[in-house]
């Protein structure tokens, strides 16, 4: 949707006579839409009938406040709903960040002097235009996965939050996003007037992403030393010719657009940095939680077959849960995070914001602490562990997910795949998450007992 979505009546608009053809964007969006169509009839079919089944996102209660006269969205002249949902949804003004990349839904309301403002909390993601139609919204339901909803930018009595029956997945659902409805962050070669140059190249960016090749088509705003990133830059030629340089360690913005038509004047890195990592990372977690559901449910399914007992679990739909659970793990462990080679530093208030707000163990430590020298976090281990989207697994996926991060931390796990974590790392970690997630005390209770037991371990 708003990180990089185009809707069906878009690319139609742009091939109809009188209107300009966009070559690459065009043949983009058809291939994706290829693509995304073949993809989908999985997760359309029982058991995750993605566009019919109810969500309880954040989104879909704010709306339900709204029908049953609980709250109402006042409407500002300049931003039209976007400090009320703001507001009501908790999500942080200082995470926005600026993208000017022709990229999104609203397209003609996008250009390096008008960029596109996005803020997300933990599960939310609002896209504001200038004068746009519409706010763009995508919350994470726990079950479900990421959901796109859209809000007239008019003022009404009683404002309706419309959510999306399948347009945004034309680029909301391929192997961008894992598979499954998801977010991505793209990182374009933006030309004077803000459109990708493809035939350039384009990149998915996540934690594990060179720094060089972020944030092409987004405005940046923070200090990074040495090391050089995409963004404040426009390129003029074709790739080989692009400067990084320019862009470099910019904290104000004025030079290239009226920062006072935000609500911030900022685009924070550490922001971009935080959000980079989560986008990813919510599809990992929404993708073992699609392949658990659906081979348990292909499972139980012969098991009427065949005839064997119910809630029997065939030996393929224990791979196919193991995994996603394995990625699920990857992601939150961090492996193969971009190093950096200089402190990087936001802003905005987002770092000190993000940092505080928990859960902290008894000595005060937090996943959510910044490290910003070498890595993103000072404990390598995503907060995402704590989230609704976490708790809603499948018991069947969760269990493993839990015990191959009590197996890695301990140290039992000797593929290479965690030589990032440090032993005294790997002792913090198990610290913090034996306090602040009980489930993850119970399993590593449950595999002491069985290390130190013969009994309990045959």
């Amino acid at each position: 949707m708003f990180l990089r979505r185009w809707s069906r009546s878009a690319a139609l608009a742009m091939v109809r006579p009188g209107h300009r053809l966009l070559g690459p964007c065009v043949l983009s969006f058809f291939l994706l839409g290829a693509t995304a169509s073949a993809q989908r009839a999985a997760y359309e079919r029982p058991p995750i009938d993605y566009l019919n089944a109810d969500v309880d996102d954040a989104v879909a209660r704010l709306q339900q406040r709204i029908d049953d006269g609980q709250t109402t969205l006042a409407f500002d002249e300049t931003f039209g709903y976007l400090p009320a949902v703001l507001g009501e949804l908790e999500v942080p003004v200082s995470s926005q960040m600026l993208v000017f990349s022709k990229t999104s839904l609203q397209i003609h309301r996008i250009s390096p002097r008008r960029p596109r403002a996005i803020y997300f909390n933990d599960d939310v993601y609002i896209g504001y235009c200038q004068k746009g139609d519409v706010l763009e919204v995508a919350a994470t339901d726990a079950r479900q996965g990421a959901t796109f909803y859209t809000l007239k930018q008019e003022r009404t009595e009683r404002p309706s939050l419309v959510r999306d029956r399948g347009g945004c997945l034309t680029c909301h659902a391929s192997s961008r996003t894992q598979d499954v409805p998801g977010y991505l962050v793209r990182s374009v070669f933006a030309d004077a007037a803000g459109r990708p140059k493809f035939g350039s190249g384009t990149f998915v960016t996540d934690h594990t992403s060179d720094f060089r090749d972020r944030w092409g088509g987004w405005y940046v705003t923070g200090r990074h030393g040495s090391m050089r990133h995409m963004g404040n830059t426009l390129c003029k030629g074709d790739d080989t010719s692009f400067d990084r340089d320019p862009g470099a360690n910019v904290n104000d913005l004025s030079d290239f657009f009226d920062t006072d038509q935000y609500l911030s004047p900022h685009s924070d890195l550490v922001a971009l940095m935080v959000m980079e990592h989560q986008t990813q990372t919510h599809n990992a977690i929404a993708a073992a939680n699609y392949e658990t559901r659906s081979a348990l449910h292909q499972s139980y399914e012969m098991n009427q077959l065949l005839e064997r007992p119910d809630g029997f679990i065939s030996d393929s739909a224990r791979r196919r849960i193991r995994a996603g659970a394995d990625q699920v793990v990857r992601h939150l462990l961090m492996c193969d995070e971009f190093a950096l080679t200089d402190s990087v530093s936001g802003t905005s208030d987002f770092a000190d914001q993000f940092q505080r707000r928990g859960p902290f163990d008894s000595q005060g430590r937090s996943l959510r602490q910044l490290d910003l020298r070498t890595r993103l976090f000072r404990y390598p281990c995503s907060y995402l562990i704590y989230s609704d989207a976490m708790n809603a697994l499948p018991d069947e996926v969760r269990g493993v997910i839990y015990q191959r991060i009590a197996d890695v931390l301990r140290g039992d796990d000797t593929s290479g795949d965690f030589d990032h974590l440090t032993p005294s790392i790997r002792r913090e970690l198990a610290e913090i998450l034996r306090e602040t997630r009980p489930e993850f005390e119970t399993v590593w209770v449950s595999a002491s007992s069985a290390t130190l037991s013969p009994e309990v371990s045959r």
